[in-house]
């Protein structure tokens, strides 16, 4: 049984939340955002707040009992305040530059990488931080980590990509006799 899932889930003031056809969709002043719920959830809208009540009792179905209401409560967040993650890049010559659709990685290979940037996706670039926001939290952090799997933090000189505040456990390396 899901402790989370068993509150009523608030609605914040300016935003809207409908549930039609298996699909629950959330307005606020930032945008909107849609997810598709499995028919073993149903879901009611009253009073300013949504309660999820699963229909049967297996295994399956109280797992995605939780789990939709996380995903309720991070979307009426995302939709009134932007999810940010933040990535620092190490190294000699690693850099990166945004373009309009895509990103172009400098990560000490032979070539540029190119990735293109999905909808609903902000990027800013610093010196050596790339800033990814937007509204979804699952975008922004699947993102997030598509960018970290290119080249993913080494632990003798610390080079790579790294989040901020991530702690990168660092070895000696060879010693000279």
């Amino acid at each position: 049984m899901s402790r989370i899932a068993k509150k009523p889930i608030l609605i914040p003031e300016k935003t809207t939340a409908t549930f039609a056809n298996g699909i629950l969709t959330i307005k606020g002043a930032l945008g909107e955002l849609k997810k598709a719920i499995k028919p073993v959830i149903d879901i009611k809208i009253a009073d300013g707040s949504i309660t999820l009540i699963p229909v049967d009792s297996n295994i399956e179905t109280l797992a995605l009992w939780g789990t939709y209401a996380s995903h309720t409560r991070n979307m009426l967040a995302g939709v009134s305040k932007l999810y940010e993650k933040r990535l620092i890049i190490e190294g000699i010559g690693f850099k990166c530059d945004i373009k309009p659709k895509e990103i172009i990685l400098n990560l000490g290979f032979s070539h540029q990488i190119r990735k293109d940037i999905p909808e609903g996706i902000k990027i800013v670039a610093d010196k050596s931080a790339v800033i990814i926001s937007g509204i979804s939290k699952d975008a922004v952090g699947a993102f997030a980590s598509v960018i970290r799997s290119l080249k993913k933090p080494e632990p003798y000189k610390g080079k790579g990509i790294r989040y901020d505040g991530e702690i990168i456990r660092r070895k000696q390396g060879k010693k000279a006799a």
